[in-house]
């Protein structure tokens, strides 16, 4: 194998470009990126950049020592894999011939149908939106988030912290419930209360409404002025936000070959079916032993870590004997809090608060299934939940 092309240039395509290196690969190395920005961090994007606490250079992931030598090919989309040739294309019309093909496409912000061109109407996911939303966000401003999930907490949290009016709105009975489960997820979700923003769950969206003006030149559809539940309330709002999950860029994988779902189907070590192909990051679907069935992990730990695995079975055609997968793990802060998960929890788990106090919204809880302890969650108890996290990654390994 002489050379590898990376498509996809956020983190999980950096961390695989450095695996491949680590791993003493002295071929050519592509990184193609449907952005123009060189590899930088998401998760300030709600917070710390949202606020402005942070700037566009703070966010850079490369390090000074980064010596990857490596053919950046940036501001332009991959449209096709041809896996019999090893090609693939670019929307400027570009080919790169390649003999492994490390798939790190990532995923994009799912959007509110039909309200693309409103003004007003955000998601984040890029530099780009953080930016466009930040300028709407005005002290006095109303801003109505459409789903109470991390991401979206994470955005109210912000907006408060701006002095914006904030409603959540959230479908489910609990946020976080198919992450938490319901009775934590509703201990985590009750900071908002406590911070002034209001939450609304159990009720959906029925739509958006927005200023009439004329359509004329593409010009648009006006600015957002409020949403629309299903049970007939309507929510005035100068800024709308859509935290309702992502979609993995996978439609130019169509007729490739590659098992597709949600998300490019793999084995453990993030092979396809198909040689010298294996994928990584949030488009990645890998194959938990544990569960039996595929499931992507959309969270910076898992774009850090997986590559490096998935490049060891691409260099060594699949018999690299590489270190079991970490059990998934995130972070989100809220309001001031630090919210740590590890592990994949369901419903019928059997939940212990081993430290602290829920009233007090600073505790450690752990999962466990048949006894044995599957996961674990903590709100601001950083050097007990780091003890608990290796202990499920034991548990796991064995």
């Amino acid at each position: 194998m002489k050379h590898v092309a990376i498509i996809g240039a956020s983190l999980a395509g950096l961390s695989a470009a450095r695996a491949m290196r680590a791993k003493g690969f002295d071929g050519r190395v592509t990184v193609v990126g449907d952005e123009a920005r060189r590899p930088y961090d998401r998760p300030p994007l709600s917070k710390e950049f949202l606020s402005g606490d942070m700037t566009e250079a703070d966010l850079a992931l490369e390090a000074a020592d980064d010596d990857l030598q490596a053919d950046w090919v940036l501001g332009a989309a991959a449209t096709k894999l041809d896996t019999r040739s090893g090609s693939v294309e670019l929307a400027d019309g570009t080919r790169i011939d390649a003999d492994g093909v490390v798939i790190a496409t990532g995923s994009r912000a799912r959007r509110w149908p039909g309200c693309e061109a409103m003004a007003g109407v955000h998601v984040i996911r890029t530099i780009d939106d953080a930016i466009a939303l930040r300028a709407d966000l005005r002290p006095g401003a109303r801003l109505v988030v459409i789903g109470a999930g991390f991401i979206g907490a994470e955005v109210a949290s912000t907006a408060r912290k701006l002095g914006l009016d904030v409603t959540v709105v959230e479908a489910a009975p609990t946020p976080l419930q198919v992450q938490l489960g319901s009775r934590l997820g509703a201990v985590v979700a009750s900071r908002h209360a406590v911070n002034g923003t209001t939450l609304i769950c159990g009720v959906g969206v029925a739509g958006l409404t927005g200023e009439q003006r004329a359509l004329r030149d593409g010009a648009g559809a006006g600015r957002v002025t409020g949403v629309d539940l299903a049970d007939g309330r309507h929510l005035p709002a100068d800024v709308v936000v859509v935290g309702i999950g992502g979609v993995p860029n996978i439609e130019w994988l169509q007729g490739s070959g590659l098992r597709l779902g949600n998300g490019v189907l793999c084995g453990s070590n993030g092979q396809t079916d198909v040689p010298n192909v294996v994928a990584v990051g949030d488009c990645a679907a890998w194959l938990d032993p544990s569960t039996g069935a595929a499931h992507r992990v959309e969270h910076w730990t898992g774009a850090l870590e997986r590559p490096a695995i998935a490049v060891g079975a691409l260099l060594s055609g699949g018999l690299d004997p590489c270190a079991p997968v970490k059990p998934p793990y995130f972070w989100s802060d809220q309001y001031g809090s630090r919210i740590q998960f590890a592990g994949i929890a369901s419903p019928d788990d059997e939940i212990t608060i081993e430290d602290g106090s829920c009233e007090e919204h600073c505790f450690l809880a752990t999962y466990r299934r048949e006894g044995r302890i599957v996961a674990v969650l903590a709100v601001d108890q950083p050097r007990l939940f780091t003890r608990w996290r290796r202990q499920i990654a034991t548990v796991a390994a064995v």
